[in-house]
């Protein structure tokens, strides 16, 4: 039978549903709108079902002939009245899964001793598993605290904080126990628990191999990001203030912010030992390695789902734009309609460079000397011969990271940077004899310098980005069918 999964599309059930195939379950989800489903490489192995949680009457089609579902909703998203719409939301899916004979639901809660005056996001997290309890269904609930992994906001909070303040004003919230979490331990966890009946009916409290302090945890970011950071604690600093502070330095909405802070000041460490009991198997791991973990995922293709939204062809005309910060990497996705064959557009962005110089070639050369002066490569005026190019190839300042001939090729920056860099170019046919062009400029910043950097050189990349693209078409629809193969 089916196994349900809702949220599918959020942070812990987009990264559960390909482990789950992966074991061979058969796998439907239950989302608002199955549009956003279209960029998952695991679309195509589900069953998609539309439904809100808030609507109970479209509903019975996801649950029927279930008899297992997860619970991955969170309505944090939807500000003051999030707590409120948990309940309401929990309540519908309770009775209409007992209606339709669901035998368990897992659901992933939130740490801390229901004992204490929790935060409101903490208290609603646990109400959450109450309710669903309460309209006579098996549950299984796990509870986590910090969950560590890129696209945690809990996590990029941290990230962010730690990245661009060298020395932080910390108020006392700092100093709470905590027990972070790797996703891939989460992970680990709900898809055991499947196969795991001893699990059915409990609340199970789950954490990472080590306690620590939010402070800890910024100093430990710091020191596997090669950083160093400054902790200064004070007395008075209220979490709504905490929370437009974050909202200021960083990326994470205020209103996401606050709840988040809020609950910072509850300690939320496991206090019984039922999940080693019941998962012998899995070791959780250490926070440092979590952190690893995340980082490893500044990489660009860990953004190709981004790229290739921002990049739909739907309703393009002869440009457009999109910039985002997301998960520590800074994105300017720029894309060009061309009246000329993906072919031609293709040889037109890889014969850049080396003798043929750049589009803007004199604010490249001012870069490449200005790198050199600071102990860089600076310009090498290398590139292949003849002309076409591989992986692990030099063109000047760039490195050839990744190709798809015929369509993509990826360059990273080897100038001295505050981060990392890259520069993509890619082309998808539009229809006859015309080519989208998608040009795409990543930057992961190191710290505060990179951050100050990136926004020191935004308006100069903006005027050479955007001519490089511009130029790029404007040569490609000046090459002939015979100058695209007489290579």
């Amino acid at each position: 039978m089916p196994i349900l999964v809702t949220g599918a599309t959020g942070y812990v059930g987009a990264k559960l549903v390909p482990r789950l195939l992966e074991d061979g379950y058969r796998v439907r989800v239950l989302v608002r709108d199955t549009k956003k489903l279209r960029l998952k490489t695991w679309k195509d192995d589900v069953e998609a079902f539309e439904g809100d949680v808030l609507e109970p009457a479209t509903l019975g089609p996801a649950l029927s002939g279930s008899k297992v579902a997860y619970y991955l909703i969170h309505s944090i998203v939807s500000g003051k009245t999030f707590a409120e719409r948990d309940m309401v939301a929990a309540r519908n899916f309770g009775e209409a899964a007992r209606k339709a004979g669901i035998k368990r639901v897992i659901y992933l809660g939130g740490l801390g001793d229901p004992e204490t005056s929790l935060s409101e996001h903490l208290r609603s997290r646990q109400k959450t598993g109450d309710i669903l309890r309460q309209c006579g269904i098996c549950l299984t609930e796990f509870r986590a605290a910090v969950i560590v992994g890129a696209g945690s906001i809990s996590f990029e909070m941290i990230r962010y904080l730690t990245e661009r303040i060298p020395v932080m004003v910390c108020p006392r919230w700092v100093r709470s126990r905590v027990q972070p979490i790797s996703i891939d331990d989460v992970i680990e966890y709900l898809a055991a628990s499947l196969q795991n009946q001893d699990s059915a009916g409990q609340i199970i409290e789950i954490g990472g191999a080590d306690i620590l302090t939010y402070g800890d945890m910024m100093k430990r970011y710091a020191r596997v990001r090669g950083l160093r950071r400054l902790l200064i604690n004070v007395p008075v600093l209220t979490p709504k203030l905490s929370s437009y502070w974050v909202h200021w330095v960083t990326p994470v909405p205020a209103a996401f912010a606050r709840p988040l802070i809020e609950g910072l000041r509850n300690e939320v460490v496991v206090t019984d030992d039922k999940a080693s009991e019941l998962f012998t198997r899995i070791k959780p791991a250490a926070y440092e390695s979590a952190v690893q973990r995340a980082l490893s995922q500044l990489d660009p293709d860990r953004f190709e789902d981004f790229i290739s939204q921002s990049s739909s062809t739907e309703g393009i005309e002869r440009s457009a734009t999109v910039k985002t910060i997301s998960n520590g990497m800074i994105i300017e996705v720029r894309r060009c309609l061309v009246r000329s064959r993906a072919s031609a557009v293709y040889k037109a962005f890889t014969n850049i460079g080396g003798p043929n110089g750049w589009p803007c070639n004199l604010a490249w050369r001012l870069r490449a000397f200005l790198d050199k002066v600071v102990g860089g490569i600076g310009m090498r005026k290398g590139r292949p011969v003849p002309a076409e190019i591989k992986a692990g190839d030099t063109l000047d300042f760039f490195r050839v990271e990744k190709i798809r001939p015929g369509s993509m090729i990826r360059l990273k920056a080897e100038m001295k940077l505050p981060g990392a860099g890259w520069l993509q170019f890619e082309v998808t046919p539009h229809g006859e004899g015309k080519t989208q062009l998608t040009q795409t400029v990543f930057f992961a910043p190191k710290g505060l310098p990179g951050v100050v950097y990136w926004y020191l050189v935004y308006p100069f990349h903006c005027l050479i980005f955007a001519k490089m693209i511009r130029s790029i078409a404007r040569i490609s629809e000046q090459i002939s069918d015979d100058d695209v193969f007489c290579q």
